[in-house]
């Protein structure tokens, strides 16, 4: 028997990274006994190993919990866990859409930093109900005066009700129940309407085919009833459903309100998509839900299997991924040096390494990532305009009349201490200034407006080098704007190698030539003949570095006697040499592209 709708209470957990999402749902987890105490572990809702070796969440997970309140009452509480890294913000934002309140973590310690701001706009503009709660108050650096004033003043909700919480050690748990069981509204749904059900996430199981996880906004979905999907109308029948805990159990219904997931023996991957609506077959809805914007990914790559013939293996591997992962996009794609693949969109450079290592981990493939770039807009002198998502398919220059590039908007706030070096680092990235708001006497938030070229390969990692760790970054795209951009081509012995063409501003152009000349130059083994590495712009060659050749000593039977015999060997070594370097290809080995991604402006 399902609870009654005013019983149930739908939240999230949002914060910046690292303020303690994961830990204050494994105390809310013990306190309402939902997982019994010897399968408790740290972090429990973070299943993957990649979340468990970096410490990070990166999948929202749901959990059911039953919680017997101070007022006699039994209610139902449907957790999300949600990722606090700004590459994971769309996973933030789905599980918003399948709730009505969210508990704001903030790092008693840290105070508010860039997530925790970006998150609550996202919870206000979703008209969810805030709770602030002020987590590690047993830090001995535990300021909680000054977070409240931040609270307040930064994000601009009421900080005097903000719970005070450890999760390290428990305190608090109790109180944060009750407020989520006061304050949280209940769901809004009518269970004795035509059923509207909302897809937030899904998985494949090998066995049971796609499992999909539903927040019912309306009606009641049963077992065994038919039901559609309304963006394809693809009918299926419902063979078990059920509630998160967080395995699945199975029930006889789901109704308004709940949270939980369906097997429907759907057995391709095309016929389920992220946001769409489930209604029933017989007693259909009028209209689907809003369901999710589509993504914009803003970083681009290409993958390559290391081995040709995994080429289809790869792409059932995406296509399985992408149902767990809907915000990254790929298409096929070929290169010369590289042969058949796949062009992938990310949201961030932390997503492209995550979706790559799950591939490999979960799909045990193995993989060549190419330099990961943006998407330019391209007008060229015909009028026609193009957006680029791989520098090979830029036409040549003198067809182009302007490119524009994405510009974003940073928020980057760190102690007032660390301004200038922030500062500093923003004009090395071609950053134009806004403005300086400062926090307390203690933090500032710097905003800038930048080329996401620039900060996608390694700005993050460089702030947090400058500012000790306390530095953190929000940003968000605003608009295209020209640029003095040039395509710089690497060729190998004339062989121009599309899998290493980039487009960079005109005045770095040298210098990034140079870099990965010398690079490719150390990753590159050495050949029966003289390798050329080349960096060129526009056909004109700014950059030369060689591999020399391996000499084989072929004088080496020769004891004294006659020098010209020495040279007639000489002479017909360099001949054979040359003939070589005619027919000779040079292979790039997978090392080389994976030394190009650590070009960084330090070297």
């Amino acid at each position: 028997m399902a609870a009654p709708v005013e019983n149930i209470r739908n939240f999230c957990i949002i914060a910046h990274i690292d303020h303690g999402k994961s830990t204050l749902a494994d105390r809310l987890l013990q306190l309402t006994n939902t997982v019994d105490s010897r399968n408790l572990k740290e972090q429990t809702l973070d299943t993957m190993d990649l979340e468990r070796e970096r410490g990070i969440t990166i999948k929202s997970v749901a959990v059911r919990m039953a919680y017997l309140a101070d007022d006699g009452q039994e209610y139902i509480l449907n957790l999300i866990d949600t990722p606090g890294h700004v590459d994971f913000s769309y996973e933030v934002s789905r599980s918003m859409a399948a709730c009505e309140g969210a508990l704001l973590l903030v790092d008693a310690a840290q105070g508010v930093e860039a997530q925790s701001l970006a998150n609550a706009y996202k919870a206000i503009e979703q008209d969810l109900e805030i709770i602030p709660v002020i987590n590690k108050i047993d830090l001995p650096s535990a300021d909680i005066e000054s977070c409240r004033r931040q609270i307040h003043d930064v994000i601009g909700l009421d900080a005097d009700g903000a719970l005070l919480t450890s999760a390290k050690e428990g305190k608090g748990a109790k109180e944060l129940l009750e407020a989520i069981v006061q304050r949280v509204p209940p769901p809004q749904g009518d269970r004795n309407v035509p059923p509207r059900a909302l897809i937030f996430d899904a998985v494949y199981n090998s066995y049971r085919g796609v499992i999909i996880y539903v927040r019912v906004v309306e009606g009641v979905i049963a077992k065994g009833s038919k039901v559609v999907m309304m963006s394809n109308n693809e009918r299926y029948e419902v063979a078990e459903l059920g509630i998160l805990t967080p395995g699945f159990t199975p029930a006889d219904t789901l109704e308004a309100g709940e949270v939980g997931y369906l097997i429907c023996n759907i057995k391709t991957l095309l016929n389920t998509k992220i946001g769409d609506t489930v209604t029933d077959a017989q007693n259909r809805a009028a209209e689907a839900l809003p369901g999710y914007e589509d993504v914009q990914p803003v970083v681009f790559c290409g993958l390559y299997p290391a081995v040709a013939t995994d080429y289809e293996e790869l792409r059932a591997a995406l296509e399985r991924l992408q149902l767990n992962d809907s915000s990254f996009v790929f298409q096929a794609d070929s290169s010369d040096a590289l042969g058949l693949g796949f062009r992938l969109g990310f949201l961030g450079l932390l997503h492209m390494e995550i979706i790559q290592e799950r591939l490999e981990r979960e799909f045990g493939l193995t993989l060549v990532t190419t330099v990961p770039n943006v998407a330019y807009h391209v007008r060229r002198t015909d009028g026609v305009q193009m957006d680029i998502e791989n520098a090979s398919k830029m036409p040549p220059s003198t067809e182009i009349d302007v490119i524009e590039e994405p510009y974003i908007e940073a928020d980057i706030m760190c102690p007032t201490e660390y301004l200038s070096a922030v500062i500093d680092l923003c004009k090395k990235k071609r950053g134009i200034h806004v403005r300086v708001d400062y926090i307390d006497a203690k933090r500032c938030m710097a905003i800038y407006q930048m080329p996401l070229a620039e900060i996608v390969l390694d700005f993050y990692d460089r702030l947090k080098t400058l500012t000790r760790g306390y530095g953190s970054l929000e940003y968000r795209l605003i608009d295209r704007r020209p640029g003095d951009l040039v395509k710089l081509d690497i060729l190998l012995n004339g062989e121009s190698v599309d899998a290493l063409s980039s487009i960079v501003h005109r005045e770095r152009a040298v210098l990034l030539g140079r870099k990965l000349a010398g690079r490719l130059r150390k990753s590159i083994p050495r050949q029966q003949f003289e390798v050329a590495i080349q960096a060129a712009i526009a056909n004109r060659i700014i950059v030369r570095e060689s591999i020399k050749a391996l000499r084989k000593n072929v004088t080496a039977k020769c004891y004294g006697g006659d020098i010209t015999r020495k040279r007639k060997l000489l002479e017909k070594q360099k001949a054979g040499k040359r003939r070589m370097k005619q027919v000779g290809s040079v292979e790039v080995p997978q090392e080389a592209f994976m030394a190009l991604l650590r070009v960084t402006e330090e070297d």
